[in-house]
């Protein structure tokens, strides 16, 4: 009997504790969820509720760097997305050659090093050259004698002193010695080399220079070595610009044109973005990648891009469309959800949004604002921060 007691009693505070947290639980939802609730719509977004918009003063907004900017839209460039390789730029780019072999005697700059255009990389003695200007000192020597014998023979011609076959045979010896010279000057030009050496060094000695203004990139001179004619010993390139090749596919080649703006990025510098522009766009597709290579000339003063550096390239379409941006530092990620704060009367409110394409530092809004709207472009972050810590029962 007092055990079916106390089976009663356990079941009765059961049923009790069970209706309690139902009403706990109704409570609670209606609070939540109820028509009319200030903060339902924002919650059921974002997980921010309407309570979370900011209210800031003149001097916090200041030291937060807040900026606010009115929503309009603009004509945007769609862009295509593509992939390359950082390369030198090849209307500035040289190997470096001797004409003639010889022997390298001297090396004059190392890798890295900045030269100007005509600068000395390199001398070496080199006994071709040496023979080629002996050769060139004799066809004038010659040539010199052959004037002077023709012209003693035209003057003994007047006075009948010499026959006129005499005559004939001293013109055929200049036109022989004129014709030996003037092959031996062809030689030397096209060598480009001088046909005497600087006062003081020797008829073998050669100064190898830069043809333009830029950075040594590669040198395979070795001092004492050797070289061979036209064997490269250095590779000059001017990097103030670089050449970007970027893949197209086939299907694309009808939204891109010569002249359109491009902006590179390298990993190198993820928060660099280089200003560049398409000069190029290949004639010939590759039949297993159905792609084509076209070329972005980006300016590089810096120095900060390397030839051999992969790059993510956007190049604008032909195509351009109307379209709401605002920064990309003006979207924030707040509860799993893209956010932008638009200022408002009561505050700063966060605004869940979708975005599109990034282009330029630009984010696309897809939906969730409208022209017009008082966006935060600067100070984003702090808002966030002081929004979460709110909610954490912060100050």
């Amino acid at each position: 009997m007092m055990f079916a007691s106390r089976k009663i009693v356990y079941f009765g505070v059961a049923i009790v504790a069970i209706a309690l947290a139902a009403s706990v639980t109704i409570y609670f939802t209606s609070r939540v969820t109820a028509p009319g609730d200030s903060g339902s719509k924002a919650g059921a977004n974002t997980g921010v509720p309407q309570s979370g918009v900011l209210q800031l003063g003149a001097d916090d907004i200041r030291r937060a760097g807040i900026k606010v900017e009115k929503l309009e839209p603009a004509e945007f460039a769609e862009t295509l997305a593509a992939f390359g390789d950082v390369g030198p730029n090849r209307n500035r780019f040289a190997r470096v050659t001797s004409p003639v072999a010889g022997r390298l005697m001297k090396i004059a700059v190392d890798l890295g090093a900045r030269v100007s255009e005509g600068a000395t990389l390199a001398t070496l003695d080199s006994p071709e050259l040496a023979d080629i200007r002996m050769t060139y000192q004799h066809s004038r020597t010659e040539l010199d004698l052959a004037q002077t014998n023709l012209d003693r023979a035209q003057k003994l011609l007047v006075d009948a002193s010499i026959a006129q076959k005499d005559v004939l045979r001293a013109r055929s010896d200049y036109e022989r010695a004129r014709v030996a010279l003037a092959t031996v000057e062809a030689k030397l030009a096209t060598l480009g080399v001088a046909a005497t050496p600087p006062e003081g060094a020797s008829p073998a000695f050669l100064a190898v220079t830069a043809p333009l203004a830029g950075t040594v990139v590669e040198r395979t001179a070795v001092l004492g070595e050797f070289a061979q004619g036209y064997q490269t010993l250095f590779t000059v390139a001017d990097l103030s610009t670089v050449w970007v090749e970027a893949n197209l596919y086939d299907r694309d080649l009808a939204e891109v044109r010569i002249g359109a703006p491009a902006t590179v990025t390298v990993n190198a510098y993820p928060d660099r973005r280089f200003k560049g522009v398409v000069t190029n766009i290949g004639n010939i597709i590759d039949k297993d990648t159905r792609t084509t290579v076209a070329r972005i000339e980006v300016a590089n003063g810096e120095g900060l891009l390397k030839p051999g550096l992969f790059a993510n390239v956007q190049i604008e379409k032909t195509q351009h469309r109307n379209a709401l941006r605002v920064p990309e530092n003006a979207v924030v990620l707040l509860l799993g959800q893209m956010t932008v704060f638009v200022a408002g009367g009561h505050g700063f409110e966060p605004r869940p949004v979708e975005v599109g394409e990034r282009s330029n530092g630009q984010v696309i809004i897809k939906s969730g604002l409208e022209a017009g709207d008082s966006v935060v472009v600067s100070g984003a972050y702090a808002l966030k921060a002081r929004l979460l810590k709110s909610q954490l029962g912060g100050n």
